[in-house]
């Protein structure tokens, strides 16, 4: 072989490897999960803490336009200050989702800022400060409250953004439930357990009815989280001896984080996930 064939040799070698290297380049550009949401409104209720301040730090370090809200003041500002130092734009209402004037009141602010709003969080929920106690003690204003925050506002909520979503053709409302929709409570609430089953039955309800619109509805069931002063009673009510049996019932052997909660939020937020609908994910470290 001539120099001038080993010289155009190497250069045909060369240009086989650069063109396999983009084509390489270019297949994990077309699997890689948009997780920018710039230009994108979303609006995350239950903001003032745990998973629903994590969630709205998460979107607004990503570029998006947050709406966080909540029925408590204070926190909610310590939420707005740790989405700006993640530099990210935030906003916070005080929002009652069981109220429906409220919930409405909110939507239509967000979207007269923006044009519209892309993503719905429904994370709002919780036991409201009630403990595990014998059904037949259990009075009706009692079911009916967790009832409301958990299953009701999702309701309002996911009927407020409607109407924009699809008149924009297309987003997404992620729910937030638990692994007790899934199987029973660790803190032994019927209505809790019951409530966050039924938030996974409307998930799975919406996506069928929202889906012609390009609307995807999804659910996150999280495990055990200690992510809120309720989470923190919880935990340390188990003892260490009961701690250390959750966490032994645990494939990975740890608790999670809010932000692992998050980062289930932020997929089914994406682009990528654009075909997956009335899911529900268990984020809660293997069971």
């Amino acid at each position: 072989m001539t120099a001038y064939e080993r010289a155009f040799a190497g250069f045909a070698g060369f240009a086989f490897q650069h063109r396999r290297g983009l084509r390489r380049a270019e297949a994990l550009r077309h699997w890689y999960i948009n997780v920018n949401f710039t230009g994108k409104t979303v609006i995350v209720t239950g903001a003032a803490h745990g998973f629903g301040r994590a969630i709205a730090v998460a979107f607004a370090r990503r570029g998006a336009q947050v709406w966080a809200c909540d029925v408590l003041g204070d926190e909610l500002r310590e939420t707005e200050a740790l989405c700006r130092t993640a530099g990210g734009s935030c906003r916070t209402m005080i929002v009652d989702v069981t109220d429906r004037a409220g919930v409405d009141a909110c939507v239509a602010a967000a979207s007269a800022a923006s044009g519209r709003v892309d993503i719905l969080v429904n994370n709002a929920g919780g036991v409201l400060g009630q403990v595990g106690r014998p059904l037949e003690q259990i009075m009706p204003e009692e079911w009916r409250a967790i009832f409301d925050v958990n299953v009701t506002g999702a309701f309002y909520c996911s009927q407020a953004v409607a109407p924009g979503m699809k008149a924009a053709r297309g987003g997404r409302i992620v729910n937030i439930s638990s692994g007790a929709g899934l199987g029973i409570s660790l803190t032994g609430i019927q209505a809790y357990a019951s409530a966050k089953a039924a938030q996974i039955g409307l998930t799975r309800q919406l996506a069928h009815e929202l889906g012609p619109w390009g609307i995807t509805v999804n659910n996150i069931a999280p495990g055990f989280v200690r992510s809120n002063p309720t989470t923190e009673r919880q935990w340390e009510s188990y003892g260490e001896e009961g701690q250390r049996a959750l966490v032994d019932r645990i494939a990975l052997k740890r608790l999670g984080t809010p932000d692992d909660i998050a980062y289930g939020v932020l997929f089914f937020a994406s682009d990528q996930a654009g075909w997956i609908t009335g899911q529900v994910l268990s984020i809660d470290g293997g069971k």
